[in-house]
């Protein structure tokens, strides 16, 4: 299988999608500033402690966290004596169907849906649709 050497040159930082998509994000609250007339970033919060304010924008403090990134090939529901009885060779269905996108998810929340890709003899994932922010935060209050 060919690797599609547009997408992502050997070297390249892996973590340069992030700093694009900081980059979007950014230009998206530039504009959502101007059309509500305040400021969305650089706004003080109080801490818990009451003490000092702490500035929203300092996004470096949490960047380096680590997260659990996985991708979802799909699920399915069997009784427990099904379980028990799987062996070496067993085939477990799963609701996806093939060549369905793959759900890419942070500490269990949707981020993103993917397809399949094989780069130096391993599997990988070509995002093809990012979940927005806004759509993330309002996923995340609803469940």
């Amino acid at each position: 299988m060919a690797i599609d050497d547009t997408q992502k040159p050997e070297g390249d930082d892996p973590f340069s999608g992030w700093a694009e998509a900081m980059e979007e994000q950014r230009e998206r609250d530039a504009v959502l500033e101007s059309e509500q007339g305040g400021p969305l970033s650089g706004e003080s919060v109080r801490s818990f402690s009451g003490g000092t304010e702490v500035p929203v924008n300092d996004i470096n403090m949490v960047l380096d966290i680590p997260v659990q990134l996985s991708v979802e090939l799909g699920r399915t529901k069997v009784p427990i004596k099904y379980i028990l009885q799987l062996a070496q060779g067993s085939v477990v269905e799963l609701d996806a169907l093939a060549g369905e996108p793959m759900d890419v998810l942070v500490n269990g929340y949707l981020i993103a849906q993917g397809e399949v890709v094989v780069v130096n003899d391993k599997f990988g994932i070509r995002l093809t649709d990012v979940v927005t922010p806004s759509e993330r935060l309002r996923r995340v209050s609803r469940g």
